[in-house]
């Protein structure tokens, strides 16, 4: 990409993380425009990125839309994370360095001190978290795994997901964190693997508070 490409990607995915942008709100290239102070050219391709990583959407008529997934896209996201990560986890309790264990201590002071605000930092919990998840797949060591959950990690689940957090929720991931680096430090992948699951499973559910049941499935003979 052109420096203009990325400037344009780093100015919408972060107004993306800061709610600026609503789920399902409608963009047009002009606002992108106005919003990163370049031409519509690189807006084109840092939107084709954005795309690419399901953080906006178009429509069948070709227009855009900040991601706004249903709960049964939710759930599955949240399953296929849950698959990719525990893995993750499991391959890195055999393979993180001390340096690496250091890393994740250090994120996750950043991420705490972005909780204990008066009002919660979501943005830098955002962005610690990131990091955090990143450490725990760079040191499993898979570049396929990598690629895949590249893209899942970072998807407009974990942004909502996020924002409908309280306080003590956003404490309970720290908390979690904690006992994965204790896992890691100890060596065990089952401990890590279990407590993977157990954190997104945790975060599906607080989510799926503020969105209700799932529809009701048909074809089974019930109705």
């Amino acid at each position: 990409m052109s420096r203009a490409s990325e400037q344009a990607y780093a100015k919408i995915r972060s107004h993306l993380m800061s709610a600026a942008l609503k789920p399902g709100e409608q963009l047009t290239e002009d606002q992108l425009a106005q919003i990163t102070g370049v031409s519509r050219t690189p807006v084109r391709e840092a939107v084709r990125r954005l795309e690419d990583e399901l953080l906006l959407v178009r429509s069948d008529t070709k227009r855009l839309f900040v991601a706004d997934w249903s709960r049964d896209d939710i759930e599955e996201m949240f399953a296929l994370r849950q698959m990719l990560e525990c893995h993750a986890a499991e391959r890195a309790a055999q393979r993180l360095s001390r340096e690496q264990i250091g890393d994740l201590e250090a994120i996750n002071r950043a991420l705490k001190a972005a909780i204990e605000q008066p009002e919660p930092d979501v943005v830098r919990f955002l962005e610690a978290n990131r990091a955090f998840h990143e450490v725990i797949i760079e040191a499993a060591h898979s570049p396929r795994l990598g690629q895949l959950l590249g893209r899942l990690v970072e998807a407009p689940v974990v942004l909502r997901t996020a924002r409908t957090y309280s306080q003590d929720d956003l404490r309970q991931s720290a908390r979690d964190h904690d006992e994965l680096i204790a896992a890691f430090a100890a060596r065990d992948p089952d401990w890590a693997r279990a407590v993977m699951g157990s954190h997104l499973r945790r975060a599906f559910h607080t989510f799926a508070k503020t969105v209700g049941p799932p529809a009701p499935r048909y074809g089974n003979g019930k109705a």
